[in-house]
Order: C-alpha cells, then structure tokens, then sequence
C-alpha cells in the first residue's frame, strides 16, 4: 500500500459490511430493532471518515494519485447505494432468520427487469454526481493546482462506467425485451 487512504477506503468497505451484520443481527437475532437502527444509522459516518481522511492527506500534500481518485468515486457509490444494499441485505437477513418473506427475484428480462436495469443506471449517475461534488469541494478548499489537476483524472473514468453502464445495463434489456417481443410475435 502506498498510501494510507487505501487502508482508510478497505476499512471503510469492511466496517460497512459489519455495521450492516451488527445491526441486522441487533434487529432480527437479539431483537433489539431500535439498536439495529443506531448501528445502521452509523453507516454514512463511514463516508465522512472517508471524506476527512482524503482532506488531511491533501492538506499535508500527499500527491494524488489512482487511490485517492477511488476513494472520491467510493465515496460516491458509497451514499447513492448505501441504503440500496442495506434494504437488499435486510430482506435477505429477515427472511433468513426472522421468518420474514422470501426476496422477490427480479425478472431477468422485459419491463420490469429494464425499470431496474434503469434505476440502478440513475443510482449510478447520483454517485457520479456525487463524486464530482466531492472532487469540486476538495479543488476548492485543501488541494493545490497539481492536486487539482490530478483530481480531475477521475473524470474519464466515470465517463467510461457511464457509457460501459448504459450499454450493458439499460440499453442492453431494452434489445432484449424487443427481441423477446419480435419472437413472440
């Protein structure tokens, strides 16, 4: 590792994952819903830790590098799927242990399958704005004009995932949902 923000982003991963075990185990094992909540509730504290970690390291002057740019793109996907998966880990979590109803198994093809393939395209384009959010803030406020520039580089990479996301996500189910529709008829 040669920076400590690779630590910071793999914590930050780890511990999202565990705060989401701790308290859905606090909500359906132990039965204790409103500790189950705290413990959710600490999940976006995870992003400021992140957030604030990128900041110090800029304003001591750690040169920007690929890390520092994931952990802006992290942060992104971080607050727009972070309650997704929380609601998707929940359903799984209480149908397994709580006696909760089975998860609902998306269709793999026609409408509904392509509003879903859509949603998720739209969660991305949060966490793409959101990143951009954050790379603009940290610009104007701790980076240097090298870090800055450096910061930018982020850019490319998300136009990439957006095009790449489009194609095989939503455009992708329409062409299939009008090639199950041509062969039906």
């Amino acid at each position: 590792m040669n920076s400590h923000i690779t630590a910071v982003i793999i914590g930050c991963e780890l511990g999202f994952w565990l705060l989401i075990a701790v308290g859905l185990s606090a909500r359906y094992l132990i039965r204790q819903p409103r500790l189950g909540a705290i413990v959710l509730a600490l999940v976006p504290v995870l992003d400021v830790v992140l957030i604030a970690a990128v900041t110090v390291d800029l304003h001591g002057g750690a040169e920007v590098t690929t890390v520092h740019r994931i952990a802006g793109l992290y942060l992104g996907i971080s607050v727009a799927f972070g309650a997704y998966l929380v609601r998707w880990a929940d359903v799984r979590f209480a149908y397994l242990f709580a006696d909760g109803p089975a998860p609902v198994k998306l269709p793999k093809h026609g409408p509904e399958a392509f509003r879903h393939e859509c949603a998720l395209f739209f969660r991305w384009l949060v966490a793409a704005a959101i990143t951009a959010v954050a790379v603009l803030a940290l610009t104007l406020t701790v980076a240097d004009d090298a870090q800055s520039t450096a910061l930018w580089e982020v850019f490319p990479t998300i136009g990439v995932v957006t095009v790449i996301w489009l194609i095989t996500g939503p455009v992708w189910e329409l062409g299939a949902a009008r090639s199950d529709a041509e062969a039906r008829s």
